[in-house]
């Protein structure tokens, strides 16, 4: 899986007619952007789930996230 911002860098360098260019450092702070969205999501999800009783988990959960978000997004 992609994310947003992977997808839309690979759009705008796959158009070799198009003359914008997005700056790393730009491209690099909203991947790190994106990635604390996903981050707080996942971290309020598995608090419910923890919450509830349904979730035990012995693993930290930013172990647990690092995992999620590098088996998803990092391929």
């Amino acid at each position: 899986m992609k994310t947003a911002i992977q997808w839309l860098v690979e759009q705008v360098n796959s158009d070799c007619l198009n003359s914008v260019f997005i700056k790393i450092e730009l491209i690099e702070q909203a991947k790190e952007m994106e990635k604390q969205q996903v981050s707080k999501a996942f971290f309020e999800g598995r608090l419910k789930e923890i919450g509830s009783g349904v979730l035990f988990d012995l693993q930290p959960l930013s172990e647990t996230f690092d995992n999620y978000y590098n088996e998803t997004f990092e391929k």
